[in-house]
């Protein structure tokens, strides 16, 4: 109630409630689609919310143990493993066949977060007997695999959550450096050093972390019609690929636009516009994901249709994403992408991503974006950091349409297609007066906020 309608950066918030799916429902399901409790049972891999008793667990437990010990795990014609998973009510998966011939192998544990934790000191203490049997003197830490899009939530601000699961189970644990992952490995590795009961108790804690992160991601992605119109920035780029929830129905998407970049200037669905969005070649694969399978997930998410044309030749170091929608829809899939090549480390750890957008504006608004000598676009690029070239030379496509060109990180890119999308003639000096303001704001203000006032802006 007393957030309901406060300021902030001269913005009204609003807030309301997610419904808790852990409550009992209040009569039988009218067999809506709208709400959780209307989809019927829960079905196995369906992105639910709250603990459901005895119900498996969305987030694996993912743990990495040494090679010589993975034969102890399965056992004698595989018994071991059966008696363990027959005890914890666990599906447990033993990648021996990846990475051949490394010092460690994943194991992946489908179970309740329960049945995990039973699964995860059982194997300790197979690896502690065979380490004291075999005469093996070193230290034998827990360690987990975690997606990297959970780390930052586990370890919390400046570290208190770590911290504070240190202190409470007298454990010492590490997480390996961003610079370790790769573009097939967006996993993080915990290490966990202390007692079988001591580490033991650190992985209850640090999953139901994770599992609370995930769980508040789907229900943002899950709520998105339900709340707030505009952009539900938790579910942006919060999610492991194939992440549950990303069904690839394409239903909803507008139609394809045509490939020659038109804008929304004036003509047929004045909603929707076309961003060419450059990327690095090598950087195709992953935001296509297997078999497709991203690119669908997120043309559903976002709302927009997401095409990428083909190369122009064998050398091509870029590619060109074709993004058809409205400015929402714009918005929601240039973020994630942006966070995806940053994600999968096309670029540096400390190193911004910058990526050139094409749009298309009417001709006779190109003196207008430039302005007088050329002041209006210098103006908007020291307010966004970001270039921006109207061709001169260029001639007038058949629609009497040129090509705006845009080069900078998502923040100022979103602000210069916001720029260009509004009334060139009416609106550009009022968007920059504005963004003056908000640069005079910015200099303490997080990424995050950042995003918040781009969508505003």
């Amino acid at each position: 109630m007393k957030l309901n309608g406060s300021m902030m950066e001269n913005y009204a918030l609003k807030v309301s409630y997610i419904p808790d799916e852990t409550a009992a429902p209040e009569g039988p399901s009218a067999g809506g689609r709208r709400g959780f409790n209307a989809r019927g049972p829960p079905r196995a891999g369906s992105p639910g919310l709250g603990a459901r008793p005895k119900s498996q667990s969305e987030v694996p437990l993912r743990l990495l143990v040494p090679t010589q010990f993975v034969g102890a795990i399965i056992g004698k014609e595989g018994a071991t493993i059966r008696n363990i998973t027959k005890q914890t009510h666990s599906k447990i998966d033993i990648h021996r066949k990846e990475n051949a011939g490394a010092a460690e192998k994943p194991i992946t544990i489908h179970s309740t977060p329960e049945g995990c934790s039973n699964a995860c000191r059982t194997i300790m203490e197979i690896m502690q007997k065979e380490a004291l049997d075999t005469k093996f003197t070193e230290e034998i830490p827990l360690k987990i695999l975690a997606h990297n899009n959970f780390v930052g939530r586990l370890i919390g601000k400046e570290g208190r959550n770590l911290k504070k699961i240190e202190q409470d189970t007298g454990t010492k644990i590490t997480i390996s450096p961003l610079q370790d992952l790769t573009v097939y490995n967006p996993e993080r590795t915990i290490t966990v050093k202390g007692l079988i009961e001591a580490c033991a108790k650190a992985e209850e804690e640090m999953m139901k972390k994770i599992r609370e992160s995930y769980e508040s991601d789907m229900a943002a992605m899950n709520l998105q019609s339900n709340l707030i119109p505009g952009l539900n920035l938790n579910a942006l780029g919060l999610f492991p690929s194939g992440a549950p929830g990303m069904g690839p129905s394409m239903s909803s998407l507008p139609p394809p636009g045509a490939h020659g970049g038109c804008s929304s200037f004036g003509q047929g669905h004045p909603e929707s516009e076309t961003v060419h969005l450059f990327i690095p070649a090598l950087a195709v694969g992953a935001i296509i994901g297997k078999q497709g399978q991203h690119i669908k997930q997120l043309s559903h998410f976002a709302g927009a249709s997401i095409k990428i044309a083909p190369a122009e030749g064998m050398d091509a170091k870029q590619r060109m994403v074709i993004i058809v929608g409205p400015p929402e829809a714009q918005f929601k899939a240039q973020c994630r992408i942006f966070g995806k090549l940053k994600e999968e480390n096309f670029f540096g750890p400390k190193e911004e991503v910058k990526l050139e957008a094409h749009i298309k504006v009417p001709s006779f608004a190109a003196g207008r974006v430039i302005g007088k000598g050329g002041k209006t676009v210098n103006e908007l690029q020291n307010l966004t950091c970001a270039e921006v070239v109207v061709p001169r030379d260029q001639t007038p496509d058949e629609n009497d349409q040129v090509i705006v060109k845009i080069s900078g990180h998502f923040f100022a890119c979103q602000v210069v297609l916001d720029s260009l999308n509004q009334s060139p003639q009416a609106s550009l000096k009022i968007t920059l007066s504005e963004l003056e303001a908000v640069k005079k704001k910015r200099k303490k203000n997080t990424e995050l906020l950042d995003f918040h006032l781009s969508n505003g802006s």
